[in-house]
């Protein structure tokens, strides 16, 4: 067993999220952390909403409300929609609590000490029509490198190299499109070129990594320089330091904030649910040697990959300057930064101000969670962007989930339950009862593997193998025509044996369909918990905050990933359907609605 940590990209707090959103943090992570736990790893799957920095500020104003409004509000909704998808978190919580503040601060304060934040003087962006502070993400223009003309201030996500707002050609403000003005400002910079050669030595040093994110990262490494950690804003972490945590103007910039969230809702969790308040070291403290694996979309690859490891570097004295750790000790660094790739859909970028979107809570209130589960796991941007179509979803639906693995089960519970009331005895086995056995038991192993190494979509498409199997085995026994006396022990063993190689499939197939898991599980006659599902609590805040809610759950007693022999003799009864079979027409409604 070891420690494992499933850090997810924390959805920004100004807007519900869709499901191009949940495609690259929400689900994969979840997989990955349903199969660990399986497997009978201690898993710590954390994050939360990020609800600081200027979109907070124009939303909130565009609004009507206050920027706190603002986020406790969306804070709740998207809450309340990964709870909907079963997205299995130990711990989703906020960056507004006094916790996350305290956190944040001592990391500011000792990287700061350890001589790896710069005091410069810079320009920074602001717009014309309102005086606010534009953040560089919210700055487009040309790339002075590449020509690519949709560069934003921060980086090129065409080249990977890093830019500065003022470098960018023709630069405009995404809010408005207006062209920002420059004026000189005081800022704090992480010295990156102090850093750049630890971690360029622990980059070389990770194994397993999907080529693209490594290479991008590694290319990062190129044009390093100081980057701001503080910004010109009202609304954030005040700067822990005398002269700057008073003025009201200055706040840490929230890539600073966002990202000690991984560390931050570790001790949280560890305060509220943990042995003792030190029970987050487990996951973090470099000699317990934990892993730990970053799951967000490829335009976050430079704050996981470079920013964050730079953060951990400073802030336990591992630059060129030296240093000695704060009060929390030596942090490991990220075993893996998972990228996803984007999500399109039906040939356009997703886009709220466009109306080319679709949100979860949307989604869900129309068809079920593990439908969509599925399309993420199977056809999803594990690695190239992949477009979602209704008439693809549609026929993934119908196809598979339905035709292939809801008849599978439907037709044998049912024969069994018509015929025996019960999970008949298995009689002797042929060749084919036993390599049909012999395959379920040992995709255990494969399907195991590649979800560990981050390769869903091979894993759910060799479990699915087994489930086209277990259909050809099903077709060629033809139970159904087994009706004489003398043939009906045989009839009982075949279906024992599919019954048996659906158990396996279920278990197989819970980390990606953990809804439709429970159901099957019942269905096989099991009692108890199968696949824990996370709960919305309502907690107040642990130093004297505002209350608010948080995703939590006990996942103990889930199953295990092996094989568990069915027990002939429990009782079954006919079953429902699983799976609900989609009707053509939704891809012309999807369509319509998605043009209206």
């Amino acid at each position: 067993m070891s420690h494992v940590l499933a850090a997810v990209a924390w959805p920004y707090a100004n807007g519900p999220r869709h499901i191009g959103h949940v495609s690259g943090f929400g689900v994969p992570s979840d997989v990955f952390s349903r199969y660990m736990r399986m497997a009978g790893h201690d898993v710590l799957m954390i994050s939360g909403t990020d609800e600081h920095g200027t979109p907070i500020l124009v939303e909130a104003e565009k609004e009507g409300v206050t920027p706190r409004e603002l986020a406790d509000r969306y804070n709740r909704v998207i809450v309340e929609d990964l709870a909907a998808l079963g997205l299995s978190y130990d711990l989703f919580t906020r960056t507004t609590t006094r916790n996350h503040y305290k956190v944040a601060q001592e990391l500011f304060k000792t990287v700061n000490d350890n001589g790896y934040m710069l005091e410069q003087t810079t320009h920074g962006a602001i717009s014309p029509s309102t005086g606010r502070t534009l953040p560089d993400r919210y700055i487009e223009g040309t790339c002075p490198i590449c020509g690519y003309e949709s560069a934003r201030g921060d980086q090129c996500d065409n080249c990977g190299n890093q830019l500065d707002p003022e470098d960018l050609i023709n630069p405009h403000s995404r809010i408005n499109g207006e062209v920002p003005q420059f004026i000189e400002t005081q800022h704090f910079f992480l010295d990156l070129p102090a850093l750049a050669p630890a971690l360029g030595d622990w980059l070389r040093t990770r194994q397993g990594w999907r080529p693209n994110v490594l290479k991008f990262s590694l290319n990062l490494l190129d044009d390093v320089r100081p980057r701001a950690m503080t910004r010109d804003i009202d609304w954030g972490i005040p700067v822990p330091l005398p002269g700057w945590e008073d003025n009201p103007a200055k706040r840490l910039y929230v890539w600073f904030d966002a990202v000690i969230g991984y560390f931050s809702a570790s001790v949280e969790w560890a305060r509220r649910f943990g042995d003792t308040p030190e029970s987050w070291k487990k996951w973090w403290a470099a000699v317990e040697n934990p892993r730990s694996y970053y799951f967000m979309g490829k335009d976050n690859i430079t704050f996981h990959s470079q920013i964050w490891p730079g953060e951990l570097l400073a802030y336990n004295g591992q630059g060129t300057k030296g240093g000695k750790p704060g009060e929390f000790g030596e942090l490991s660094l990220p075993t893996e930064v998972v990228s996803s790739e984007y999500l399109t859909m039906e040939g356009r970028k997703f886009s709220s101000s466009r109306r080319v979107v679709i949100y979860v809570r949307d989604f869900l209130s129309r068809y079920d969670a593990d439908a969509l589960r599925y399309f993420i796991a199977v056809a999803g941007p594990e690695t190239t962007d992949t477009d979602f179509t209704w008439s693809e979803f549609l026929r993934r639906n119908n196809d598979e989930l339905v035709a292939s693995w809801g008849n599978l089960v439907n037709r044998a519970i049912s024969m069994a339950a018509k015929n025996f009331g019960e999970i008949p005895a298995a009689g002797p086995l042929t060749p084919e009862d036993e390599a049909l056995l012999a395959l379920s038991r040992n995709a255990f192993q494969t399907v195991g593997d590649l979800i560990e190494h981050h390769r869903q979509k091979q894993a759910i498409s060799e479990a699915m193998k087994v489930v086209a199997e277990a259909n050809r085995y099903f077709s060629d026994q033809a139970p159904w025509k087994l009706k004489g006396e003398d043939e009906r022990a045989r009839l009982g063993t075949v279906l024992h044996v599919a019954l048996q190689v659906i158990r396996d499939c279920n278990t197989l197939l819970t980390p990606f369909l953990p809804h439709a898991a429970q159901q099957i599980h019942e269905l096989l006659g099991g009692t108890g918990v199968h696949a824990p599902m996370p709960q919305i609590v309502e907690v107040d805040d642990l130093d004297g905050g505002p209350a608010y809610p948080i995703l939590t759950g006990d996942y103990t007693d889930g199953a295990k990933w092996e094989t568990v022999p069915i027990v002939a003799g429990t009782p079954l009864k006919p079953p429902t359907p699983v799976f609900k079979k989609l009707d053509p027409s939704i891809v012309e409604e999807e369509l319509a609605r998605l043009a209206g």
